[in-house]
């Protein structure tokens, strides 16, 4: 394991934003900007594949957790370690399901995942632009919080634009990867999540999209499956970690950030992701 923390990803020079193709990995651009802004800059139908955990604010606005305490007030002065919210209204999700459309392939595929709040009122919006599948099942293993029922579970919404097939369709829609604990990044989601997706649906040198790169793990997955890859995040810290994480696996096929495997043994014999 890497003796470099957090501060020192955060700290390094950041004179790239592009990493050169060689034989070890394929194209990486991760960028910061508004993420309808990156996806307009974006040439249409050039996308194999987006993935992608948007940072919902409906929940944070509707729930309150513990001793009324919100989850996270995002990008307040008093809480500077949450990033900004994307404001998930009906119009704005709208706007970004039309732009991922756009940029998608015809036969792309398209994960986005979303928490309990944001499926009942976004989840079907993605019926007015894209075929729908499959609702997939995250087990995190272990209990979160929650007002009655503790949380141990996320979804994502697997669609199409237009058709094509999964790679493997042995793959159940119940995945369990363990949440992972102390992480570097609020939020912070497994690699392994991100494989599963990238395995269904990509192979060599597809282009794979996250308009919301968070901590980078999208960016890890993509580059142990050998894609093209392009993230964005509107956070200056969640750019700064993904650039340095990515580049570090790069060199070294160290993770900085998740050490250790997320699967659980049983469905790593079994081959479910």
């Amino acid at each position: 394991m890497s003796n470099i923390t957090l501060e020192k990803i955060k700290n390094a020079p950041k004179q790239y934003n592009l990493y050169p193709s060689d034989k070890n990995h394929k194209q990486v651009r991760i960028e910061q900007k508004d993420c309808i802004q990156f996806l307009k800059d974006l040439d249409s139908s050039t996308v194999d594949l987006i993935v992608t955990d948007p940072a919902y604010s409906g929940m944070n606005e509707k729930l309150k957790l513990g001793r009324g305490r919100i989850v996270g007030d995002y990008g307040k002065k008093d809480n500077a370690k949450w990033f900004e919210e994307f404001k998930d209204d009906p119009e704005n999700f709208k706007i970004f399901l039309m732009e991922c459309k756009r940029v998608l392939k015809d036969g792309g595929h398209i994960f986005i995942m979303f928490d309990n709040y944001s499926l009942l009122t976004l989840g079907h919006l993605m019926r007015e632009f894209f075929d729908v599948k499959n609702i997939i099942v995250w087990d995190k293993v272990n209990l979160g919080m929650g007002h009655y029922f503790r949380r141990r579970h996320e979804m994502i919404v697997f669609a199409t634009n237009g058709f094509r097939k999964l790679n493997n369709r042995r793959t159940p829609d119940v995945w369990r990867f363990k949440r992972i604990h102390k992480s570097g990044y609020p939020t912070q989601k497994p690699v392994e999540l991100f494989e599963a997706m990238i395995n269904g649906s990509a192979t060599e040198n597809f282009l794979v999209v996250d308009p919301f790169i968070g901590s980078g793990s999208s960016a890890i997955a993509a580059i142990k499956k050998g894609c093209r890859y392009i993230g964005n995040d509107i956070s200056k810290d969640a750019v700064e970690i993904s650039r340095n994480r990515a580049e570090h696996f790069i060199e070294t096929g160290l993770d900085i950030l998740q050490p250790e495997s997320a699967a659980l043994a049983a469905d790593i014999e079994n081959k479910f992701w």
